[in-house]
């Protein structure tokens, strides 16, 4: 059997089987008349073999997410501080920015790209229904960059949003191109694999972008993709950690509690904050379903509506001066025992659902944290007695996970975020309590019921399908 074979090929060939027929040079290659084994031996080891550029594919890929991610991160606090000396300078300025902006992004994002909307994990999700034709509708480089350059323009004008569910979005889209570049076919777990990337990227927290491909990405965890996930998420952290060097995004919290303080702490913890997250969850899910008149008429118009609630994000932000953007610093000095207001929390929680339902691109991670420090704040009056930096800790897990409902993601974020490893156990408690509580109050999950925007609507052939697997007597019979 005769074939081609570059000459380090040749030398696989000759180390595995030995017994070659003939070797001759024909323009530089190498022809070698060899057994089909080892034809076979070539296809399935050699550089060239899908193996070996799937492993290019995830190296190539989970690096370059690192690498977008940090500067991302570094261009959303540039952005912020820029808006802060604005709005300390000129204390009217966000009463006319904010506003203009709001409705001026939300048009451009309705105009340009409305797959960059919202977090960007809704579409991760949605994208692992249909890889193939998702690269052209939910994660293709047109919608990727405008979704970066628009968060970045949110922060500019004060939105209370975050940077790391639009990170997961870019990150997906980057481990999707890479596939395509290697030629590697598309699959759920790539861009499973590169939004759990994202996640480690934007927290420098490699823990919990597994945590969270496992409880949020993918519908079933399967076995096959536990490599694929792993690589790409270690990956991507690694690159982030080496050049932004090993930080700790909350600062370290060394505080822990008794089993006694938890036993009292962690339920008051989870039931509010389970009841909290679970409101502003559905109320992002009711304002975007209502077919209440105001309402519907508003979002008819979006660039009215956004402006609308740009308004409300500027005059709450003007009279508190706390709520805008990440709320990052805001949470911050409440774990370190810094004094804040008691409606801190509520008045986070406002602006963040203000600039959910919006329409502009932007996560709400980050702000989700900072109001769960304002929940932590308002725990830490009932319990003076108590440490207070863990008080803190615990309302920020419980709300989070009565946001997002993925209870192991929120303990692993806020243990790797405070180094407060301490509080597992407390932290782990408040999480499922809240888990409970919020599932009582809202039986839809918040990104995976907003995935379902993002999906083409079924056809009678998906339907019948659909009906056939849920009634088994009407699926026919070979």
């Amino acid at each position: 059997m005769v074939g081609w074979a570059a000459p380090h090929d040749y030398r696989i060939c000759r180390a595995a089987l030995p017994d070659f027929r003939s070797v001759t040079r024909y323009g530089g290659r190498i022809m070698v008349n060899l057994p089909e084994q080892a034809r076979d031996l070539l296809r399935e080891h050699g550089p060239t073999a899908p193996v070996w550029r799937r492993r290019v594919a995830i190296l190539g890929g989970a690096v370059t997410i690192g690498l977008v991610a940090l500067l991302f991160a570094h261009l959303a606090d540039w952005a912020g501080e820029r808006f802060t000396v604005l709005a300390m300078r000129w204390w009217w300025a966000p009463l006319i920015v904010t506003p203009l902006g709001y409705a001026a992004i939300a048009g451009i994002t309705a105009r340009l790209a409305p797959a960059a909307r919202g977090s960007g994990i809704p579409q991760v999700m949605a994208a692992t229904r249909d890889p193939d034709h998702a690269m052209s509708a939910l994660v293709s480089a047109r919608i990727v960059i405008v979704k970066l350059g628009l968060t970045i323009g949110t922060l500019l004008v004060g939105a209370s949003t975050g940077r790391e569910g639009p990170t997961v979005q870019v990150a997906a889209s980057i481990m999707g191109y890479a596939h395509r570049i290697m030629a590697i076919p598309l699959r759920a777990s790539v861009f499973i694999a590169g939004g759990a990337a994202g996640v480690a990227g934007a927290f420098n927290t490699p823990l919990a972008g597994v945590a969270f491909a496992i409880e949020e990405l993918a519908a079933a965890y399967e076995q096959r993709m536990t490599l694929l996930v792993m690589t790409a998420v270690l990956i991507a952290g690694m690159t982030s950690l080496g050049l932004s060097g090993d930080y700790v995004y909350f600062g370290v919290m060394r505080q822990t509690l008794s089993v006694r303080e938890t036993m009292l702490a962690a339920p008051c913890a989870g039931v509010l904050g389970g009841l909290m997250g679970a409101f502003f969850s559905r109320a992002v899910l009711a304002t975007g379903r209502t077919r209440w008149s105001p309402v519907a008429w508003l979002r008819a118009r979006p660039m009215l509506f956004a402006g609308l609630l740009g308004a409300i994000v500027a005059i709450i932000g003007v009279a508190t001066g706390l709520t805008w953007g990440t709320g990052y610093s805001a949470a911050r000095a409440i774990i370190t025992g810094a004094d804040a207001p008691h409606w801190y929390g509520l008045a986070k929680l406002a602006t963040t659902l203000a600039t959910a339902v919006s329409g502009m691109p932007g996560g709400i991670f980050a702000p989700s944290l900072s109001v769960g420090a304002g929940v932590g704040d308002m725990l830490r009056w009932l319990f003076p007695t108590y440490p207070g930096g863990a008080i803190v800790l615990l309302g920020m897990v419980a709300y989070f996970t009565g946001v997002v409902r993925a209870p192991l993601t929120a303990v692993i974020i806020i243990s790797e975020t405070t180094a407060s490893r301490g509080l597992m156990m407390p932290l782990l408690a408040s999480a499922l309590i809240a888990d409970v509580v919020a599932q009582t109050v809202s039986k839809e999950r918040l990104y995976h019921a907003l995935s379902l925007s993002f999906l083409p609507p079924p056809t009678e052939t998906d339907a019948e399908a659909e009906s056939a697997r849920h009634d088994p007597a009407e699926t026919p019979r070979s």
